[in-house]
Formats: C-alpha cells, structure tokens, sequence
C-alpha cells in the first residue's frame, strides 16, 4: 500500500520549490498575488500541495496573507532590507571566522574558481551573480557549522524578495572579486579576524550598493 502521507510530503516540496524558483527568477514579483488555483495549474500539480507550499512560504516569511487578496509576495521596507544585510554581515562574518578552522585545501581551491569565473563573467550580470551565488554558498558550507548553514539559507531565501542583482555593473563585480579575494586570503592564513572583517566588509558594500540601487528606483518613478 502507497505510502499517501509521505507522496504528499514530496509533491509539497515539488510545489515549494518550483514557488521559491519563480520568486528567485523574478517571475513572480513582490506584491503579486499568488492564487492556488493558478499555481496548481501552471506547475501542474493538484492544490493540496500548492496550500501547503504556500503555508510554508508564509512561515518562511516570503509571502504574507492580505485581507481580501489572500496570499501577496512580501515587499520589503527600506528598514527590512537595511535589516537584512546588517543580519547577512554578522552571518557571513561568522561563516569566514568558522571556515578558517575547518577549511580544505579543495574548498580554498572552489572558492578561487568561483571568484574568477565571476570576474571572467563581468560583462554578464547573470552569469556573474549565479558564480557569486555559489562563491557565498561555498563559504557556508567551508563554516561546517549545519545551524549557522541554516539561519544563511533562510537568509538567502529571503534575499530573494530584493529583486535584481547589486552586480549589474561591471566595476561592482571587480570590487566583489577583489573583496573574496581578500576573504579567501584570511581564510587561507587561517586569520580569523582579518576573514571576519573581510567577509563584513564585502556585506556592508554590498548593502550600500542595494540602498543606491533602491533610490535609483525610485527616482526614475518619481
């Protein structure tokens, strides 16, 4: 006999996923509605996961519940974004500290890679934020700590309500290469302060880079 509970389980991850994708990709946007009927038959899957994908998406904080809209892609306040980054540099700061004690010499080596091939992408934004992606993913799991690769996973997850990449220009992807480089440097010379500080660094860039896009944004609406 099948077993129903956990055939449920898996099309809800299925459902979730294929959600988060769409917010990540930006083809659902925030502030859009997210009806479970439309969802159900776009993914082709039944509406029972799709409920439970979006009761998920909820918990995670990506989506909200709006009086007679029903389920809305959260958009973030300038004081959530600020609040975001200032919570990614103490996380990141973190991972670089903890990846300075269990690092290998393969994980410096992926790391390197990735920071090239970002650098070598700096005429497309695209490639270079997906080789920042995994440059950053790389770093946590380097940390070896499963409960701070956590709390950076959901982190990310919600970073994906801010919408385009900060590396859309190309001199912003020479100042990210240069800024790992200097991460994978502390990492390397088993520095944890200067890795730490490295690592923050990059975030607070970052971060200023986000804010000006945002004003940019706004101005052009004005």
């Amino acid at each position: 006999m099948a077993d129903t509970s956990s055939e449920n389980k898996s099309r809800g991850e299925v459902a979730y996923q294929k959600l988060l994708t769409a917010i990540k990709q930006g083809e659902l946007k925030p502030g859009a509605r997210v009806r479970e009927v439309e969802i159900a038959e776009r993914f082709g899957i039944s509406r029972t996961p799709v409920r439970d994908a979006i009761r998920r998406l909820e918990s995670d904080g990506l989506l909200i519940h709006v009086a007679r809209q029903g389920a809305v892609i959260k958009e973030l306040s300038d004081r959530e974004v600020i609040e975001l980054y200032e919570t990614r540099e103490v996380l990141e700061g973190t991972a670089a500290l903890f990846a300075t004690r269990h690092i290998s010499e393969a994980e410096i080596t992926e790391l390197e890679d990735l920071n090239d091939i970002m650098l070598e992408n700096a005429e497309d934004a695209i490639k270079a934020a997906a080789a920042n992606r995994l440059f950053h993913q790389a770093l946590y799991q380097a940390a070896n700590n499963r409960y701070l690769i956590d709390a950076l996973n959901a982190l990310t997850n919600a970073m994906t309500l801010l919408g385009g990449t900060t590396l859309n220009k190309p001199e912003r992807i020479t100042l990210a290469h240069a800024e790992h480089k200097e991460i994978i440097a502390g990492i390397r010379d088993k520095n944890a302060e200067a890795a730490e500080q490295a690592a923050r660094k990059h975030i607070r860039h970052a971060q200023r880079m986000r804010m000006r896009m945002i004003r940019e944004a706004q101005v052009a609406n004005c």
